[in-house]
């Protein structure tokens, strides 16, 4: 083959990604068949996982779909996994596909309102510390009831909207040339401008990805393997809050300190305040958008208004599955919105889709994790353990698991052998609650130490904003950090110290009731 064709061939293979990227992807593929068969498919399938995890840490490099779905075929290709067994995952989380699909494209539609809502919030409270918490809570509080994807995808929504906003405004300002000079504002000054607005989206947004966790851990319908545990040990609504309020409401508080502290003290990236000019530019803007918004535009307001009630109720209520509430949302917005041409309700599902199909790329990586038993030894080593050390090491070894692979299956998987456990009589139905919630709290809070371990997170690490905001894998851990260290400590503080006593005082007042 002439050198030329090869080299393009070279090119050609993964795109733009640096020539680095492509060669340690070659050496992944190259490697993994020969210790699959020669070493051993054990040490294979963490590699694979590894792999995998280095795919996601690049995701600015190079979107974890292509390298990471060239991984996946080879496994299957070299008998680590079965389309079969993949197939089965992708059914299992069939509520999470629906949801990318559907409620993301629903929110899509209703980002007129998002945007007049949460640019009301921006431009009303000055202060950055009130604002921060103010998207702290709210995440939090939309978590409880909704999934931390829907959640997110608001805010990157939003975020992206004041994003465009000021990059018109400054696009406009940069072309503008009959504009006299001390008319534009100076380069340097602008380059600033628009990293500080960075730096301000940034810490917005990791607090908004931070709340989703701090809301989503206390309910049953918060995350997708909450719900599994809920039906594992048949528990209703009320009875999960309850259970799990001895951990989820002290990480709570100390969550809401720390995000008022990093903000106070500009710590790890936070602190950045809105700029002069952009707060200028988005008040403009708003009250440009007041002045000439029409009936029709008011009506949508009002339609989408109420759409967002229905949301909110259905599923608070868990009326139907997640994605199907998304579905009936895509409906009535465009229905009555006038949205009907194919092309715009295309638009809806661009930032989804993607993120959808990495989602069964990471299902695949989850069934060589099944098939290959690589979480087996952590397992049987915690069972064999003393039951006064075992709600420890669960919360503990959940947590490490679910911050580099998927806490959804972590959590399944862990709650699948605690029953199994309990049925076998090693452990008491009792003992067997409390490992619940241990499991549900170890998914959860640590969870929020990389992007892998909540797909809420790793939904805003691949999404559209990410790049804009210069938000990369490494800067998320980062920010992360002091909220990670707090609520795992206070999370295994309240797990180690704290929830035998307090499930006792409220086993003997009645609030849930005895095994």
């Amino acid at each position: 083959m002439d050198f030329s064709v090869k080299r393009a061939f070279l090119k050609n293979f993964l795109g733009n990604s640096p020539d680095w990227y492509k060669l340690a992807i070659i050496i992944f593929l190259i490697i993994n068949p020969l210790v699959f068969y020669f070493v051993s498919p054990f040490i294979a399938g963490w590699l694979l996982v590894v792999e995998f995890i280095f795919t996601l840490a690049m995701a600015l490099k190079c979107y974890p779909l292509q390298p990471g779905g060239l991984l996946a075929i080879e496994a299957v290709i070299i008998g680590m996994t079965t389309p079969k067994q993949i197939s089965h995952e992708i059914s299992n989380n069939l509520e999470v596909i629906l949801l990318l699909i559907f409620m993301v494209a629903g929110i899509y539609f209703m980002k007129q309102l998002l945007l007049f809502v949460f640019t009301k919030l921006l431009l009303n409270v000055r202060s950055k510390r009130t604002l921060s918490l103010a998207f702290c809570l709210a995440s939090a509080f939309l978590s409880a009831f909704l999934d931390a994807l829907t959640v997110i995808a608001v805010v990157i929504s939003v975020s992206i909207g004041f994003y465009s906003i000021y990059h018109q405004y400054a696009s406009s300002q940069h072309s503008n040339t009959d504009l006299q000079n001390d008319s534009y504002i100076d380069t340097a000054e602008k380059k600033q401008t628009l990293e500080q607005f960075r730096a301000f989206l940034r810490s917005l947004m990791m607090h908004a990805g931070i709340g989703t966790a701090l809301g989503g851990v206390m309910t049953m319908v918060g995350e997708p393997q909450n719900l599994i545990i809920a039906k594992h040990v048949d528990w209703d609504f009320v009875t999960f809050f309850i259970r799990m309020a001895p951990i989820t409401l002290p990480v709570f508080a100390c969550g809401l300190i720390v995000c008022f502290l990093v903000e106070k003290f500009k710590l790890f990236g936070y602190g950045a305040e809105l700029p002069a000019t952009v707060r200028q530019v988005l008040t403009d803007h708003d009250q440009k958008n007041s002045t000439k918004r029409t009936q029709k535009e008011k009506a949508q307001l009002i339609v989408q208004g109420l759409i967002g009630i229905w949301l909110i109720v259905a599923l608070a209520f868990h009326l139907a599955e997640v994605g199907l509430i998304g579905l009936s949302v895509i409906v009535l917005t465009t229905a009555f919105c006038g949205i009907t041409e194919e092309h715009a309700l295309g638009k809806a599902f661009e930032e989804a889709l993607p993120f959808t199909a990495l989602l069964t790329v990471f299902f695949s990586v989850v069934a060589v994790i099944i098939d290959q038993q690589l979480f087996t030894p952590f397992i049987q080593f915690v069972l064999q353990s003393s039951e006064s050390s075992q709600l420890s090491l669960f919360y503990l070894f959940n947590g490490l698991l679910s911050a580099v692979s998927d806490n959804v299956f972590v959590g399944t998987v862990y709650i699948t052998e605690a029953l199994k456990a309990s049925s076998e009589g090693l452990i008491s139905h009792h003992q067997y609650e409390l490992l619940a919630v241990a499991i549900n709290t170890g998914t959860n809070l640590p969870s929020v130490a990389t992007p892998n371990g909540q797909a809420a997170f790793l939904f805003l690490l691949t999404s559209a904003l990410s790049p804009l905001i210069r938000l990369s894998y490494g800067r998320m851990v980062w920010m992360a950090l002091p909220y990670t260290v707090v609520m795992t400590v206070v999370g295994l503080i309240g797990v180690e110290f704290w929830l035998i006593p307090v499930t006792h005082w409220l086993e003997s007042l009645g609030w849930i009731s005895l095994p």
